[in-house]
């Protein structure tokens, strides 16, 4: 499982023109699930994101985690986390999970991060999405669960 977590000032994700999610101050979590990632796996994930020190104390240190500024979480799935593009221009995902084991596994994920966070919002699922952030610092990290 990999998460590509952006600390955000606000996000927001349209599906069809609607939008399905937006947040203020925040982490932006792009979930890309394989085959043979398990429950387990994903409270391991949570659990390492929340809890990243990555937002700013008073001396603009980063000390603080998610729940110590009451940050928002916008969770959208991203098969393309899984790209390979070792052969050629055009990218496989072959590694990739099958949609049904990773909807599945998303929505558990969503589900458990509103037992960490009060603001949870999501993308749609398999849909086109538009996603637009105000990426703070900018702030990017990757998770990897091989690396946990």
């Amino acid at each position: 499982m990999k998460f590509l977590i952006q600390r955000t000032s606000s996000a927001t994700v349209k599906a069809d023109n609607e939008i399905t999610g937006q947040i203020g101050k925040g982490l932006l979590i792009f979930i890309g699930i394989r085959d043979s990632d398990t429950e387990e796996t994903a409270d391991k994930m949570l659990k390492k994101a929340y809890n990243l020190r990555i937002f700013s104390d008073n001396e603009g240190k980063t000390n603080l985690s998610l729940c110590d500024v009451n940050g928002g979480l916008l969770l959208i799935s991203q098969f393309t986390l899984y790209a390979n593009c070792k052969k050629g221009n055009r990218p496989s995902f072959f590694e990739a999970g099958s949609p049904e084991h990773a909807e599945k596994l998303y929505n558990y994920i969503v589900n458990k991060a509103k037992e960490y966070c009060s603001t949870v919002e999501t993308g749609r699922f398999g849909a086109d999405m538009e996603v637009s952030l105000e990426n703070d610092g900018p702030f990017t990290i990757m998770l990897d669960s091989e690396e946990l």
